[in-house]
């Protein structure tokens, strides 16, 4: 668990490593420093909220999205915000250097968010 990391929604750790390669668990767009305020309005927001706390919970560990080697989003209105969402997670990452990546539509996400990523990365 990362101190400074997002309050869990469900029993589980920030990120487990085995062998060097690390499984950051899907990130939920709440604000770490406010976990019961409401969540960030639209998928731009939420996007680089989740995006943010990967960040946190990566560099708790000592590594960055540069680290990255997969990531898997989960979109609850897929057909309207996969666009938005792909314009700001292209942000997070190194145009030369983008992670392998699967976007898949739900019909729900915990706290009723519209997103959540996972993540998994490799120790140099």
């Amino acid at each position: 668990m990362i101190a400074s990391g997002p309050r869990p929604v469900a029993p589980f750790s920030h990120a487990v490593e085995a062998d060097g390669w690390v499984f950051v668990t899907g990130q939920m767009p709440t604000d770490p420093a406010a976990p019961d305020a409401p969540l960030p309005e639209g998928i731009e927001a939420q996007t680089r909220r989740v995006l943010d706390n990967l960040k946190i919970v990566l560099g708790g560990i000592g590594l960055g999205f540069e680290h990255v080697t997969m990531a898997r989003i989960y979109l609850t209105e897929f057909e309207r915000d996969y666009k938005t969402m792909n314009e700001t997670y292209v942000g997070y990452f190194t145009p030369d250097k983008l992670p392998a990546r699967t976007t898949i539509g739900v019909t729900g996400l915990a706290v009723g968010a519209l997103v959540e990523i996972d993540l998994v990365a490799r120790r140099p």
